[in-house]
């Protein structure tokens, strides 16, 4: 081998051993489990009275949860030791499946809220796994095509077409916040891809224009728009749900008034184990509570963030990136919802909002982020496939460790052995 030969084979051993959790990230675990038990215990407290009233059982809702949960997990494990290069051959039958059940859910007639959203009496919303296999999907589908990403012909307009197929189905139900979400992602890894920046920009005209023409025609949005501006300008002239979320996060003050001790719960918050359950935990830990949730958020992030930057391939750094970044933001639109910082959405808190598909999903996007973090890469990879760094942050020196692009550390690594 010529000096400065980059080799384009790759190799990728998966940690094994003989320990169970080896090459697991144990600080993304832990902080894993401790979302998982603090999201029951605010489940709990949240959904009690919610749950009497409905359905005549105070445990109802929070034993349900447990249900999806002890699911979510069993999915998680067998994911966490599935080799993520393989969803390479499934993602094309995964996403035609999804698209399925996207359109069957439009043919239903069951409503609830004021929108088609759940199959199954309600049990499943395909717009939760949607999130999901467009992560996968767009992952896989810009790694294959890497290499034609600036021409718009190849990269662009198929990456809108993608996204407007899947998002255009779930704005339909209607739920715009989970369309909204789909497309965020897919520029973001279309961005965290190496991107052209001019088409990236001209993505986020699109985006602008598109969000602004959604709103206009759509009556859900055009009421979601106008309540936020009326509370911008005057809090008590924002709409019911956040009105009354303001109360519970006045109400709980810098400690809280104690685990279960919620009143607005009780007198009206809008269902409080759901959409509202982040003003609930504001309201019985105060804002130290809900700072230590935002803290485990963040961290969480952070975590997924570095799985990234270790990943063996840029497909691996894409689906890390995706997961994590598509956590974080649901946990960001709701709180900043509640807060009155956006227009109203009904995205779920992950492991904390009452909800089975975004339990499950969640479980099952942490389990291929165990799987990469389980894999290292034993090879060269070339300039081209990690280029996409120049276009993100360095994330290593987080680890207090300096940032040295995996093509040039193999450079020096080929150039010794032909020196040798």
């Amino acid at each position: 081998m010529g000096t400065g030969t980059f080799v384009k084979e790759r190799t990728y051993t998966s940690n094994n051993g003989a320990g169970i959790f080896r090459g697991f990230d144990m600080p993304l675990l832990v902080v894993v489990v401790t979302l998982t038990v603090f999201g029951l215990a605010m489940l709990y407290s949240a959904s009690w009275d919610f749950s009497l009233g409905a359905y005549d059982d105070a445990m109802y809702m929070f034993n349900r949860q447990l249900t999806w949960l002890g699911l979510g997990i069993v999915i998680a494990v067998i994911l966490a030791f599935f080799d993520y290069h393989h969803w390479r051959q499934l993602v094309v039958p995964i996403m035609a499946i999804t698209i399925i059940l996207l359109i069957t859910v439009l043919l239903m007639n069951g409503i609830r809220f004021g929108a088609k959203r759940a199959i199954m009496g309600g049990s499943i919303q395909p717009s939760e796994l949607a999130k999901l296999v467009s992560i996968l999907y767009i992952s896989i589908w810009l790694y294959a095509k890497r290499e034609q990403l600036h021409d718009v012909s190849l990269g662009l307009i198929p990456l809108g077409v993608i996204l407007g197929i899947i998002g255009g189905l779930i704005y339909q139900q209607p739920d715009l916040s989970a369309a909204a979400t789909v497309l965020i992602l897919g520029g973001l890894l279309f961005f965290l891809a190496g991107g052209d920046l001019k088409q990236i920009g001209g993505l986020l005209v699109i985006a602008v224009i598109a969000a602004w023409f959604v709103s206009s025609i759509s009556l859900t949005g055009q009421q979601r728009v106008a309540d936020f501006m009326a509370g911008i300008k005057d809090p008590l002239q924002a709409s019911y749900h956040v009105r009354r979320s303001f109360e519970a996060i006045v109400s709980g003050g810098w400690f809280g008034v104690g685990l279960g001790q919620s009143q607005s719960k009780l007198t009206g918050l809008p269902v409080p184990p759901t959409d509202s359950v982040f003003a609930v935990v504001v309201e019985e830990l105060g804002w130290f509570g809900a700072v230590g949730l935002i803290g485990l958020y963040g961290f969480l992030v952070w975590r997924g963030l570095v799985i990234a930057r270790r990943a063996p391939d840029m497909l691996g750094t894409l689906l890390a990136s995706g997961v994590a970044i598509w956590i974080g933001f649901e946990a960001l639109l709701n709180m900043a919802v509640m807060v009155g910082l956006l227009p109203f959405a009904g995205n779920a808190l992950p492991f904390i909002s009452a909800g089975g598909s975004n339990m499950v999903a969640t479980c099952a996007s942490l389990g291929i982020l165990f799987n990469i973090s389980r894999q290292k890469g034993e090879g060269t990879i070339s300039d081209d496939e990690w280029r996409s760094y120049s276009a993100v942050a360095n994330l290593r020196w987080w680890d207090g460790r300096r940032g040295v692009s995996r093509a040039r550390r193999a450079q020096r690594t080929n150039q010794s052995t032909t020196q040798k």
